[in-house]
């Protein structure tokens, strides 16, 4: 079913770019104006909107589709050119919008073929998905709720010290569909000590030891719609040395999150959280953007840093996230997700941050 509102706000945007028509591929935005999702693998799999309102759909003849998803849908199979099908439903456009997930393979073809001029345009569909409506924000409020639950689940499991990074993940995969929950929304995150000080560590069997910090990464999928949340512990005791770099991560990410309201540029708000890390005498440890946005899928287009343009607008949901990694030793991250409301910011998480020994 076409989603009318949503389609409306992408033209509008498509109309201050200059557009005529714009290839949507990627298939987490398809599936967002016309709820209907697949996973099309190698197969072409495209939208085109049309300024003028001749917007088409081209499956290949293996996806079957039953309902009516709103606009036209061209069909073809593995023998057909695909390209030149599209091509030619674009005759005479000159200025084409292409998102970010396009191959290079379909896009050169295009090019080719057409004499226009095509410009990346993911900004069109990725900021209108960024403004979420109230359906959708309690949603992601529910699944925040979830994982707050979870996360009080991790503690107490963690806290007996006989599980291992990975036997952690399942524990927690059953704990959310206790909890209401479909999924992970991502690969969780169990970093035990030096383990810590790698962001994106893998989980593995690393056993914890007195003194280690423990980062716990992780977030579910509720009704479609996906969580995202960090806390640090300690384990059995903490250094000084620990306990300074995590009180200014928990300090940097308050100050962040406090200055959050609609009309203030994201770059400031990562700026502030980064200043106070850096006069702590650890910017160098802090190595990655504040946060991200994120909605139906866990991290989607649009970024908390130093250098984004996006100004926060009422409906935006995205993580705040500071972290110190030193490697060889420990690492701390803790992460809330927020939401900008119409006079400020209201943080879906409520699980505890005070600087935690379990």
């Amino acid at each position: 079913m076409l989603m009318t509102k949503r389609l409306s706000r992408v033209l509008e945007r498509m109309e201050k770019k200059g557009l005529e028509a714009f290839l949507v591929t990627s298939p987490e935005a398809i599936a967002y104006l016309i709820g209907y999702h697949i996973n099309p693998h190698e197969r072409t799999y495209v939208m085109m909107l049309d300024q003028n309102g001749h917007h088409q759909l081209f499956f290949n003849q293996l996806f079957f589709v039953e309902e009516d998803l709103g606009m036209p849908i061209t069909w073809f199979s593995d023998a057909d050119d695909s390209m030149s099908i599209i091509a030619k439903a674009l005759e005479g456009k000159k200025k084409i919008g292409v998102d970010k997930d396009m191959p290079a393979r379909w896009l050169l073809p295009l090019m080719h073929k057409l004499d226009a001029t095509f410009v990346l345009a993911s900004d069109c569909i990725d900021l209108v998905r960024g403004v979420k409506e109230a359906h959708e924000i309690d949603l992601m409020i529910k699944a925040s709720q979830i994982n707050d639950e979870a996360m009080g689940y991790m503690q107490k499991t963690l806290a007996e010290g006989t599980h291992s990074e990975k036997e952690m993940d399942p524990l927690l995969l059953n704990e959310y569909k206790r909890l209401g929950a479909t999924a992970h929304s991502f690969e969780p995150i169990v970093g035990y000590g030096k383990n810590g000080a790698d962001p994106h560590h893998e989980n593995d069997g690393s056993m914890l030891k007195p003194g280690d910090s423990i980062i716990v990464d992780m977030g579910c999928v509720y009704e479609g719609y996906c969580s995202d949340m960090t806390r640090t512990f300690f384990y059995k005791e903490a250094s000084e040395k620990q306990k300074f770099v995590y009180n200014l991560v928990l300090k940097a990410q308050k100050a962040a999150e406090v200055a959050i309201k609609p009309g203030v540029a994201l770059s400031e708000i990562d700026k502030i959280a980064r200043d106070i890390i850096t006069e702590g005498g650890y910017g160098k440890e802090f190595n990655h953007r504040l946060g991200h946005f994120i909605g139906q899928t866990c991290h989607e287009a649009g970024e908390v840093n130093a250098t984004s343009d996006i100004i926060a607008e009422e409906g935006m949901i995205f993580s705040i996230e500071p972290g110190v990694y030193i490697p060889g030793e420990f690492g701390v991250r803790i992460e809330d997700l927020v939401l900008v409301t119409s006079d400020g910011v209201k943080v879906l998480n409520h699980y505890p941050k005070d600087l935690t020994i379990i």
